[in-house]
């Protein structure tokens, strides 16, 4: 990957410093949903097929068994991990939208080559968001569409996702979509960080020179 590239970011602990927009629903408001996000349920079904099919992926990537229970170890937290992910996606999304804005196909399949010309191949870029962001193979496309809508939003905001500005957009989305996280997943206690545990980082930084290459 590009030397210059930036860290990728945490979005939760980003927006839990922006300001307590995401709250707990404490409740058994919605029975068999993990969250309720805009008036539409994630499903705990939905939210385990997610889950496995990361599992299903690494452990293709890593069939020796003491490795792999190394790696269930290490992201022993993959289900919180998981809905923290889809709950961000959307709220992005919304954000993208409220501002007008759309992603091409075309503009996904270009971000990818270049990704793919510098993880030396498509096989390369699958396993480094696996490993790296806990995306499984067939969500790649899905998560790239989002980093560019996070560069584009940044872009129309006139900075970049590391600002207040970026923040403020999703913060402002997420109260418009009435976040309801199932306490069995944890809670968006916002004053406490509570949920700085889940490392998510599936919007990272794309440096001018990375964007030449999938222009």
């Amino acid at each position: 990957m590009h030397r210059r590239r930036r860290t990728a970011l945490v979005l939760s602990a980003a927006i839990a410093a922006a300001a307590p927009l995401l709250a707990a629903c404490g409740n058994d408001a919605h029975p068999g949903a993990a969250a309720v996000v805009g008036g539409q349920r994630i499903t705990v079904a939905q939210l385990e097929n997610r889950v496995n099919e990361v599992r299903k992926a690494q452990r293709a990537a890593v069939p020796d068994e003491t490795q792999y229970q190394q790696v269930l170890s290490s992201t022993s937290s993959l289900t919180r991990d998981t809905l923290h992910n889809m709950v961000l996606d959307r709220v992005l999304h919304r954000a993208a939208q409220d501002e007008g804005i759309a992603v091409t196909r075309k503009e996904v399949l270009q971000m990818r080559a270049g990704l793919e010309q510098q993880a030396g191949g498509t096989k390369g870029l699958q396993t480094a968001w696996l490993q790296k962001y806990g995306i499984a193979p067939a969500r790649l496309d899905d998560n790239l569409r989002l980093q560019l809508e996070a560069q584009k939003l940044a872009a129309k905001l006139g900075t970049d996702t590391t600002q207040p500005a970026f923040w403020k957009a999703l913060s402002k989305a997420s109260e418009e979509l009435h976040v309801d996280l199932n306490p069995r997943y944890g809670s968006w206690d916002v004053q406490k960080s509570s949920r700085v545990d889940a490392k998510t980082p599936w919007v990272r930084e794309v440096t001018a020179g990375e964007q030449q290459q999938t222009a």
